[in-house]
C-alpha cells in the first residue's frame, strides 16, 4: 500500500476531511467562477446552505458541455500563470474540453497514480512499460509521473510499433504493462506472432483502463499474457487516470475519497440513488486547485460499496464500468451495452476476443449485427459448424438481452485493431 494514512483512514475521519475540503472548494468556486455563482443562484443555493455531506445533492450538476461553453479557461479558479500543464480532448466532435493543473494538482495526480500502480503490483524495483498515448491525452503522462514517484523504472513508449514494443518489453525486462485492455490483447497476439511465449518476458501484472472491459476480458488477458490484470479508472475532467483502482482483492475499484466525493444517480431523473444501486457516477473534486468540478456527471455506469475491503483500504469501491449513459445503445426499446455482449461472447469461449457491433435502421426497425472473429482453424472447419456457432451466439444474446441480433463470424484480423481505445460500435443510425 502506498499511503496507509489515507488509504486506510477511518471512515468517520475521512468524512470529516471530505466535508472540510468540500466547504473550501464550494466557497472558492462561488467566489472565483462566475459560471458556478450563477449556476448556484439559479438553483437557489449558496455556500452557507451546505452544512453536511448530505447537502451536496442541493448543488446543480456540471456536464461536459459546461466546459465547452466556458472554453478555454472560464471554469479555472487560478490565474493562468499558476497553471503549469494543460490537457485537452481532441475536439473532433466540436469544441474541445480544456483542463488545467497547478503544481499542487500535478503532485496530487502523481500521488494518486502511485497508489494505483502500487495496488497493481508496482514497486521501486519494477520496470513499467507505458503504452498509453502521451501528449494532450492524460493516460501516458498520468501513469508516467506516478511510476516515477514510486521510483520504478519507466519506459515511456506510448502507442504504435507493437512488434518493437514487444521486443523492448523482452529486452528491458518489463514487469508491469500500462495500456488500454484492447491494446493488451493486441500485444498478446503480437507476442504469439513473433513466436514468443509469455514466459519469455518478465511481465507479471498490468493496469488497464480508458475503456470499459468485462470480467471475462480480464480472464482472457490474464490467460494470454500470464499476468495479474487490474482495472484502473479516471477521466481528464476529474484529474486523469488515478481516480480509482483495483487492489489484489479485485472486488471493485477503490475511489480515492480523500480527493473526490462520489455519488450514484439515476441518469434519467438525476435523483441520488442509495448505496449499492447501479446508475451514473457523479464526482465532486475536493482538492483540485486549477479546475475544481462540482457534481460532474461522468456518464459512466457503476455502483458503490463502502464496506471494508479485505486489503484493508477503507475507501469506497466502484464496480467495473459497464457502459456509459450517453452511448448506451437503445435497440428496439432495449438498453444494450457493448460490454454485455462482450461478456456473453467471452463466457462462451468459442470465439476470439475481438468483436464489433453495427447498428442500423431498416424502415422503422432498428437492426443489430454482431461481427465476431473466430480462430483460423475454426474458420476453415465445415460451414455447418460455423452456422451452429452463429446460431448459438444469436440465442445467447436474445436470451440474455432480449434483443435479436444478426451474428456473423469473420476471419482472424477482420475486426480493426486499435492502439488506443477500440471502436466497438458503429451506429449508422446517427448518419441519417
Amino acid at each position: 500500500m502506498w499511503n496507509r494514512k489515507y488509504e486506510e483512514m477511518d471512515r468517520e475521519k475521512l468524512q470529516v476531511l471530505q466535508f472540510l475540503r468540500l466547504k473550501q472548494t464550494i466557497e472558492r468556486v462561488y467566489q472565483l467562477v462566475p459560471y458556478y455563482r450563477k449556476s448556484f443562484q439559479t438553483a437557489g443555493v449558496e455556500p452557507g446552505d451546505i452544512r453536511s455531506l448530505e447537502d451536496l445533492k442541493k448543488l446543480p450538476f456540471t456536464v461536459k458541455d459546461d466546459l465547452r461553453d466556458n472554453f478555454p479557461y472560464g471554469l479555472f479558479t487560478v490565474d493562468l500563470n499558476e497553471v503549469v500543464r494543460i490537457h485537452s480532448s481532441s475536439g473532433t466532435t466540436g469544441i474541445p474540453t480544456v483542463v488545467g493543473y497547478t503544481r499542487n494538482d500535478l503532485e496530487t495526480w502523481a500521488e494518486l497514480m502511485a497508489r494505483t500502480l502500487t495496488a497493481g503490483g508496482a514497486t521501486s524495483e519494477s520496470v513499467v512499460h507505458i503504452a498509453y498515448g502521451y501528449g494532450l491525452f492524460t493516460g501516458g503522462l498520468g501513469v508516467h509521473y506516478g511510476a516515477e514517484k514510486i521510483g520504478a523504472t519507466v519506459v515511456p513508449i506510448s502507442g504504435g510499433q507493437t512488434k518493437r514494443q514487444v521486443k523492448m518489453m523482452k529486452d528491458l525486462g518489463t514487469t508491469l504493462l500500462a495500456c488500454t485492455p484492447s491494446y493488451a490483447l493486441f500485444i498478446a497476439e503480437t507476442i504469439a506472432e513473433m513466436d514468443l511465449k509469455p514466459s519469455d518476458l518478465k511481465l507479471s501484472s498490468g493496469v488497464f483502463g480508458a475503456e470499459p472491459w468485462s470480467e471475462n476480458m480480464r480472464r482472457v488477458i490474464e490467460e494470454k499474457l500470464q499476468i495479474d490484470a487490474f482495472d484502473i479508472y479516471g477521466l481528464s475532467e476529474i484529474i486523469g487516470p488515478g481516480v480509482s483502482y483495483e487492489c489484489i482483492a479485485k472486488s471493485g475499484l477503490h475511489l480515492s475519497e480523500d480527493h473526490f466525493i462520489p455519488e450514484i444517480i439515476d441518469p434519467s431523473t438525476g435523483e441520488v440513488l442509495p448505496e449499492g444501486a447501479t446508475g451514473e457516477l457523479v464526482i465532486t473534486t475536493i482538492s483540485k486547485e486549477a479546475l475544481p468540478m462540482i457534481r460532474y456527471r461522468t456518464r459512466d455506469i457503476t455502483n458503490l460499496n463502502s464496506k471494508l475491503c479485505s486489503c484493508g483500504r477503507t475507501h469506497s469501491r466502484m464496480t467495473k464500468v459497464s457502459g456509459r449513459s450517453d452511448d448506451m445503445l437503445i435497440i428496439r426499446g432495449v438498453n444494450v451495452f457493448p460490454s454485455q455482449i462482450e461478456s456473453i461472447l467471452l463466457e462462451m469461449g468459442e470465439t476470439e476476443p475481438h468483436y464489433q457491433l453495427v447498428v442500423d435502421r431498416v424502415g422503422s426497425l432498428d437492426t443489430l449485427q454482431v461481427l465476431v472473429e473466430v480462430s483460423e482453424q475454426m474458420f476453415s472447419d465445415y460451414i455447418r459448424g460455423l452456422e451452429s456457432l452463429e446460431n448459438k451466439i444469436h440465442v445467447e444474446i436474445e436470451n440474455m438481452l432480449g434483443v435479436s441480433a444478426d451474428v456473423k463470424l469473420v476471419e482472424p484480423k477482420n475486426i480493426p485493431r486499435s492502439e488506443g481505445k477500440a471502436q466497438r460500435v458503429i451506429d449508422k443510425r446517427l448518419l441519417k
